[in-house]
């Protein structure tokens, strides 16, 4: 199993003020999440943007904050 990011929640009110972000999701003028990625050893979650084939980095949030993180759960046998 990979500990791939699938959806972060920043925000200590997950129901009603957390900002939630999902892979996938389109932001930012046509843009869309392409990647969500954990520095460990800094404690930083970062958010990866993507429009005509270019990515860039666009949010970066420390662990300073309440988050809450989603993992793809892929299983295989």
């Amino acid at each position: 199993m990979s500990n791939k990011i699938r959806k972060i929640s920043i925000g200590s009110d997950y129901k009603n003020e957390a900002m939630h972000y999902s892979v996938g999701q389109e932001v930012y003028g046509g843009h869309t999440i392409c990647d969500i990625l954990s520095k460990e050893t800094d404690g930083e979650y970062l958010i990866y943007i993507k429009k005509n084939n270019e990515v860039l980095p666009w949010k970066k949030f420390n662990k300073n904050m309440a988050i809450a993180v989603e993992f793809d759960l892929s299983y295989s046998e």
